[in-house]
Order: C-alpha cells, then sequence, then structure tokens
C-alpha cells in the first residue's frame, strides 16, 4: 500500500477550535487546506465582530466557492483557447 492509499489522520486548528481531519492527502496538504480555511475565517470574523461563528464559517465557504468558481471558469477558458489553438495547427 502506497503513502496516499493510506488515511492520514492530522489534528488542525480553525478558527480557535481543534478539528481531527482524516483524509488520503499527506499531512502537510491537510494542514495547509485548513490553514487557508482558518485564514479565510480570521479575515471575516474580523471584519464583523458581531457574527456568530457559523456565520463566519457560511460566508468563508461562500469566498472559497467563489474563489474556486473563477478558477474553474478560467480553467475552462484556456483549456478551450488550447483546443483552438491546436485545431489551427
Amino acid at each position: 500500500m502506497s503513502e496516499l492509499e493510506e488515511k492520514t489522520k492530522v489534528t488542525v486548528k480553525i478558527y480557535g477550535e481543534e478539528y481531527v481531519v482524516k483524509g488520503y492527502a499527506k499531512t502537510g496538504y491537510i494542514e495547509g487546506i485548513a490553514a487557508y480555511v482558518d485564514k479565510k475565517m480570521q479575515l471575516i470574523g474580523q471584519k464583523n465582530t458581531h457574527l456568530s461563528v457559523g456565520k463566519i464559517a457560511v460566508l468563508a465557504a461562500l469566498n472559497i466557492a467563489d474563489e474556486l468558481n473563477k478558477m474553474q471558469e478560467d480553467y475552462d477558458s484556456l483549456a478551450k483557447l488550447l483546443e483552438e489553438e491546436k485545431a489551427i495547427k
């Protein structure tokens, strides 16, 4: 069994709370993702001190989903341009 086939168990801290995350990714990757989510929540929490943790989490999720959607659109546009270039040659 390779390293990526073995389940990883990592304790991470997000917005002051500890979470045990299990998955097939490497420890550093999971920690990086958790740090990214924590950063997003920290930024939103600093700007909106009256919001509950749940609302901060939802707003962070919306921001991250927006980033993902924009990156997917950019990727799709680039893939289309590459296909057009291949068709011309």
